[in-house]
């Protein structure tokens, strides 16, 4: 997975920004303004991404690759290194979940919102 097939995948899905909040070296993903995969554009070395609590753990126990979340509230976030050692596949379905977890907290107005688009 490289930093380009990464961010289009996350500019496809439905009502995702990408924001240079944290400076430029920093690509963020929202989805209706709320943060769900955060990268370095430089290094591209690791992505942070939102995950439940219980699984956040249990893929830190399974995955070498899968660490706290680097400066980030370490119960919903974990750092995944891109070092190859996870497939492009589960990868994916790791964002997916990070989308979702966010898209469950929208408020009833922002959820109709986002339909629309």
């Amino acid at each position: 997975m490289n930093i380009e097939d990464f961010r289009e995948y996350c500019i496809s899905k439905r009502g995702v920004a990408e924001e240079l909040p944290f400076g430029p070296e920093y690509l963020v993903f929202k989805v209706m303004g709320k943060i769900f995969a955060i990268t370095s554009i430089e290094n591209f070395d690791s992505v942070n991404l939102k995950c439940d609590p219980e699984e956040a753990v249990m893929l830190r126990e399974k995955y070498d690759a899968v660490l706290p979340g680097y400066h980030m509230n370490k119960k919903h976030w974990n750092s995944v290194l891109m070092d190859g050692t996870v497939s492009d596949k589960l990868f994916l379905k790791w964002v997916d979940h990070s989308y979702e977890q966010v898209v469950i907290t929208l408020t009833k107005k922002q959820k109709e919102e986002l339909k629309k688009k």
